[in-house]
């Protein structure tokens, strides 16, 4: 894969030489790519038990850190599995940022073929942030690396968006959508954890079965509208309710998460849904959806 905007080259063969050169206890370990990964992430599996993920560019080059200090914080409580790093590497052999040695997870990722209509995906989805939100907060202050960016930051991208796919979407309807979220009351309680990213890929299948949560790179405390974006992604009418009323989620939270699915859906659409007919239809999928309410 091109590395994006001129990040580093990474192969099996660089991942090799970081684990023999910092982890040498797991150097005669057989290390195998996974495809397909994510867009910030190159995956390899360790053995049979680990997993080693370097960012792909500098925007994800604080995730690593990030997980190893408070995933297994929070990962007793929750009712899925999450991963639990077990190193942080550092630079080195040329590649320039920390790169993570964690857990493996074994999963599919979630589709909306096998769960879409699954009343009891929705409840364990809401039984997972529900126990996320009342995790407890960090002690002191947790820094810059948890803060919550209001849904007002995406104001300007998102009217430009939706001007930039007048014609494929209803730009009429999603500005109606868009300026009911940008008036929606804004969270007015204490703050709650949130996972940031909270979309099908990031859910991981067991046989059929959710089994656990993964890449907790927007990992924050704040508002928990973002969250919601999982209803649009994965949900159909119905089953969203049935998530709905499992997490109790009042009306100006539940028009704040339809404008994160909507901002978030036509950020991935308009960067990158003319290259990948994948990305393409699942991003219409959550626009509309959100649409739907």
């Amino acid at each position: 894969m091109t590395p994006p905007e001129g990040g580093p080259h990474i192969d099996t063969a660089l991942v090799g030489r970081l684990v023999d050169a910092q982890f040498p206890q797991w150097s005669r370990l057989p290390l195998e790519r996974v495809e397909p990964a994510g867009s910030d992430h190159v995956i390899h599996r360790l053995g049979d038990e680990l997993s080693v993920r370097l960012p792909r560019h500098a925007g994800a080059r604080g995730q690593a850190a990030k997980e190893f200090r408070w995933l297994p914080r929070l990962a007793p409580h929750l009712p899925l599995a999450v991963p639990v790093p077990v190193a942080v590497g550092e630079p080195g052999c040329g590649y320039p940022w920390p790169w993570a040695v964690s857990r493996w997870l074994p999963g599919e990722a979630a589709t909306v073929a096998a769960l879409g209509d699954s009343a009891d995906a929705a409840g364990e989805l809401a039984g997972f942030l529900t126990a996320l939100q009342r995790s407890e907060a960090p002690e002191g202050r947790a820094g810059a690396e948890l803060a919550d960016r209001p849904l007002s930051e995406r104001d300007g991208a998102t009217r430009e968006a939706i001007a930039r796919t007048d014609g494929v979407f209803d730009a009429g309807a999603l500005t109606g959508l868009w300026n009911e979220a940008m008036s929606a009351p804004a969270w007015d309680r204490p703050p709650v954890w949130f996972h940031g990213d909270f979309h099908t890929g990031n859910l991981l299948t067991v046989d059929g079965r959710l089994s656990a949560v993964i890449d907790f790179e927007g990992l924050g405390r704040g508002d928990p509208a973002r969250d919601l974006m999982i209803a649009f992604t994965l949900m159909t009418p119905a089953t969203r309710g049935v998530f709905r009323d499992a997490l109790g989620v009042d009306d100006a939270t539940w028009t704040r998460g339809r404008g994160w699915a909507l901002a978030t859906g036509l950020n991935a659409h308009v960067a990158h849904a003319a290259a990948d007919p994948r990305v393409a239809a699942q991003t219409t999928r959550q626009i509309t959806q959100a649409l739907l309410g």
